[in-house]
């Protein structure tokens, strides 16, 4: 067999810069797999999703992984096996701005396993590659078969010296005063991440217009790209909702649930009497209708139950203009506050708000404590360090401690960066602030 031809499709950014997505040419046995190229910088993107779903399966199992390979940028590896090994953190943090931005667009009731993996294959270490990462994503899913409700794409709006910027190199970002990540469809925008020294809203509403312009493009593009290839969806068989079911569950809770939110209960007296309210209803059904009409429905009460819940909650919300627990929509919750609780740490301080409620401590170490950052694009050491901890017991909950999951990374990163913008520009310590969950609503 000779050489593949692939398909192409281009579009410049605003500041003229090409990008090039490219299909048909590397992995070709996957769902959807695309290359997206600027300069010479190049992700390979690759979306399967399985043709049957698992017994059982009760929510949509999606990941997404982006993970650099460190011979992009001719580097091998740092540690000790010289290899890549788990996603470090900024690689998780990408996925997860990838992930947020593609789940919301699959249809409702899709259960089959997906999988979206972006490698990083050839880096320049201008391009900052994860700028493309979610382009790269919803291109692939954009020429297969699955049906994804996209395209859409993701772009960084930094201003640099005064002016905006889509996408800009690594090193220019490093001067921005203002830097959103902004993913969106051809039509809304879908979310929003980023940080600033100091932005007014009318800067924070330039930024995200200039980005969606920018996105249009990206979206076009891909397309343009499916119209060359003729894409057609596969046809997939969504459960349908038993309406008949549905409406009798609604009415049978209803008073239920409205009482229980009149007594603005804690999150934990509000589950124990939603799990008492379902259990009284089943039991009513079981009576009336039978085992066997009880085994054939038994699955859908649970499913459908949870769905009235919040559907009634959020209606009792808006029309009572109060909340869960008994606030208005202008008050906060109680907060209290107490420091140096921990006599031994450095620095340690208690914050409790409702029923969330975080253990923190600061600890000042020397350089020779900087945390070694080792990436494809990058080896430096790092003074400043925050992390996240959301133990089961936080909810009441049981479950094995692996090591921090995504959730722990994304939100210590959120917290880090709001933080870092305040900190001293030269200290002499390496400072570690650690986060510990101790409750959470």
């Amino acid at each position: 067999m000779g050489k593949q031809n692939p398909i192409t499709q281009s579009f410049e950014l605003p500041d003229g810069t090409p990008v090039k997505i490219e299909t048909g040419k590397l992995a070709s046995l996957a769902d959807g797999s695309v290359v997206v190229t600027i300069g010479k910088t190049m992700l390979l993107a690759v979306a399967t999703s399985a043709h049957s779903v698992r017994e059982g399966q009760s929510f949509f199992p999606l990941s997404v992984d982006y993970q650099e390979r460190f011979a992009a940028a001719g580097r091998i590896p740092g540690n000790f096996h010289r290899r890549e090994g788990r996603l470090g953190a900024d690689e998780i943090l990408t996925s997860r701005l990838v992930d947020r931005a593609i789940r919301p667009l699959f249809p409702d009731g899709y259960m089959f396993d997906t999988q979206i993996i972006i490698n990083l294959i050839s880096a320049d270490g201008e391009v900052d590659p994860t700028s493309y990462a979610a382009l790269a994503a919803s291109a692939a899913l954009t020429v297969s078969d699955i049906p994804f409700q996209g395209p859409i794409s993701e772009v960084r709006v930094c201003k640099i010296d005064g002016e905006y910027h889509v996408n800009p190199s690594r090193e220019d970002a490093e001067r921005a005063t203002l830097e959103f990540i902004v993913a969106a469809t051809m039509a809304d925008i879908t979310m929003v991440e980023g940080e600033a020294k100091e932005c007014d809203e009318k800067e924070l509403i330039e930024a995200l217009k200039i980005g969606h312009d920018a996105i249009k493009v990206q979206i076009q593009a891909q397309l343009d790209l499916a119209d060359q290839l003729g894409v057609e969806k596969r046809e997939v068989e969504l459960p349908e909702v038993n309406e008949e079911l549905y409406n009798e569950l609604s009415a049978r809770m209803k008073d239920g649930i409205e009482a229980a939110f009149g007594e603005a209960l804690s999150k934990q007296e509000r589950g124990k009497r939603f799990k008492e309210l379902k259990t009284e209803v089943k039991e009513a059904l079981l009576e009336e209708k039978g085992e066997e009409w009880m085994a054939e429905h038994g699955s859908l009460i649970s499913d459908y139950a949870g769905t009235i819940r919040k559907k009634m909650t959020r209606e009792l919300m808006l029309d009572r203009k109060t909340r869960l627990d008994g606030r208005k929509p202008d008050e906060v919750r109680n907060i209290w506050t107490e420091v140096d609780y921990l006599p031994m740490a450095h620095g340690s301080a208690i914050f409790t708000r409702g029923e969330t409620q975080s253990l923190t401590t600061v600890t000042l170490g020397t350089k020779r404590d900087e945390q070694l950052i080792d990436t494809a694009l990058a080896n430096y050491n790092d003074d400043f360090i925050l992390h996240y901890n959301f133990p089961a017991y936080s909810v009441g909950e049981v479950r094995p401690q692996r090591g921090p999951g995504r959730r722990e990374i994304g939100h210590a990163n959120l917290a880090g960066r709001s933080i870092k913008q305040v900190m001293p520009d030269e200290t002499p310590y390496t400072i570690r602030i650690v986060s510990d969950i101790l409750e959470s609503n």
